[in-house]
């Protein structure tokens, strides 16, 4: 082995070989011999999460007499070093692992066993004094605790990352659509030349799209705030000490500052992934409203010379290694990416979410994965499509306009008085003639010009001033 100093542990297997600088144990060791598959690791949010369940069962644990108190003292600062984001490095499992996180749980378990041993003054892998399985993991599972981490993690990037970029976003579009809500423009169905309205009425259905998946997500928030703290492995309690689950509820909301509550079935929490599958589903309407406001802006933006041209993106970089001058729309773009993602990633978790049998749902790890990222991604796209695109783009009021009165759908304005046959006679005629609505009626001599004023104004069609 040269220079490179090891520590000679065992499991229930046998012997392994580890690294004496490092702080995980044996489990650990053979689940990256094990499973060497994207070199990704479980974000460092959920790593978080499980060192908040360790620090609420150790307290439990000693309340209820079954941990030493110096030994669960050593645990619980443990712990909170890495939920303070110490240790990071000693995460190493891959996302991609052993079924129910048992790798994971293990991962978790081995490293704030050795740091507790450091802390009292004792050499890694005296696990006859701080044991893994025995002190660490005392009156859990990796049945419950995969998934209650799960919950806890999703939830907190929820509260401190994702809704306030959405509120942020949401202000941004409806003063937008306060702004822009007298500037006229054709409306487009089909991607066909329709009715008038505004910018801003357009806008606005932008804003209340938003509002509404966020009021989704804040649905699907408040059902990972139920915790299966306690259920171990099936969902019976086995080998948990009366009163554990209050305690660790109790607990962990002083830890992370969120009103968690215990589930209502252990069994239904060990099985199911409901929470998680409801709290995908609301990132993915979130990220469908997403696309297709990105998708719009890149239409509406389409140019400068030979697209619809009505609104200017910000420029914030060269957009072609080969095209001087071209500037592309890239913000939306990203998002477009992003969302993509997105809807990928639910897809995986809802085959994961069906795909537990029996007793327990053994695809946590990918459920954790996929959850998080949507979440993060989400977050960090949507601040950067705010900042760098939505609150810097402006509008051609003079193209807008120019577009509106030449759009042959202003003859819907006069079906009331002439019928439709005779009005799209009329738009029949204009297009093959290359003529305005207006100019057709004024030929055929149907109204005054104070009656085509009024009926053919594009702004009288959109309501907007009413």
């Amino acid at each position: 082995m040269g220079d490179h100093v090891v520590r000679l542990e065992k499991d229930t297997l046998g012997k392994v070989e580890v690294a004496d600088d490092v702080y995980y144990g044996p489990q650990t060791a053979r689940a990256v011999d094990n499973f060497r598959v994207s070199g990704e690791s479980l974000p460092m949010e959920f790593i978080k999460a499980q060192a908040a369940i360790k620090i609420a069962s150790a307290k439990a644990n000693i309340k209820a007499g079954k941990l030493d108190s110096q030994i669960g003292d050593s645990i619980i600062e443990a712990a909170f070093e890495i939920r303070n984001g110490k240790l990071e490095d000693q995460f190493v499992v891959d996302a991609f692992q052993s079924g129910a996180g048992t790798s994971q749980n293990m991962n978790a378990n081995e490293v704030i066993a050795n740091r507790a041993l450091e802390i009292l003054g004792f050499e890694k892998g005296r696990y006859d004094i701080i044991h893994p399985n025995d002190h660490v993991n005392m009156s859990q599972s990796s049945n419950d605790t995969t998934h209650t981490a799960i919950h806890i993690s999703a939830a907190e990037i929820l509260k401190a990352d994702l809704i306030p970029v959405i509120d942020d976003f949401l202000y941004t579009l409806n003063k937008r659509s306060i702004e822009f809500m007298l500037v006229v423009k054709p409306g487009r169905t089909h991607l066909q030349d329709a009715v008038p309205i505004t910018l801003g009425q357009e806008f606005s259905g932008y804003a209340r799209m938003i509002e509404i998946d966020r009021e989704r997500l804040l649905q699907a928030l408040d059902g990972l705030l139920e915790l299966n703290m306690g259920g171990t492995a099936v969902g019976t309690r086995l080998n948990v000490p009366p009163g554990f689950s209050d305690i660790t509820i109790s607990e962990m909301r002083d830890i992370t500052g969120i009103e968690f509550r215990m589930v209502k079935n252990t069994f239904e929490a060990t099985q199911g992934a409901g929470a998680i599958l409801a709290s995908s589903a609301a990132l993915r309407g979130l990220a469908v409203s997403l696309t297709k406001i990105a998708n719009d802006l890149r239409l509406l933006s389409s140019g400068p010379r030979a697209g619809m041209g009505e609104l200017n993106l910000p420029a914030v970089q060269p957009g072609s290694s080969i095209m001087p001058g071209k500037v592309n729309p890239v913000m939306a773009e990203m998002l477009n990416m992003v969302c993509f993602q997105v809807i990928g990633n639910d897809t995986a978790i809802m085959m994961a979410a069906q795909a537990g049998q029996l007793e327990l749902n053994v695809f946590t790890p990918l459920l954790a994965r996929n959850l998080l990222q949507s979440i993060k991604i989400l977050a960090g796209a949507i601040d950067s499509f705010n900042r760098k695109c939505l609150a810097g783009l402006s509008v051609n009021i003079q193209r807008c306009a120019e577009l509106a009165g030449s759009s042959l759908a202003l003859v819907t304005s006069l079906v009331p008085v002439i019928g439709y046959d005779k009005a799209a006679e009329l738009a029949h005629r204009a297009h093959s003639e290359t003529l305005s609505i207006k100019d057709v009626v004024i030929e055929q001599g149907l109204f005054t010009s104070k009656e085509i004023k009024d009926l053919l104004d594009p702004m009288k069609l959109t309501g907007a001033n009413r």
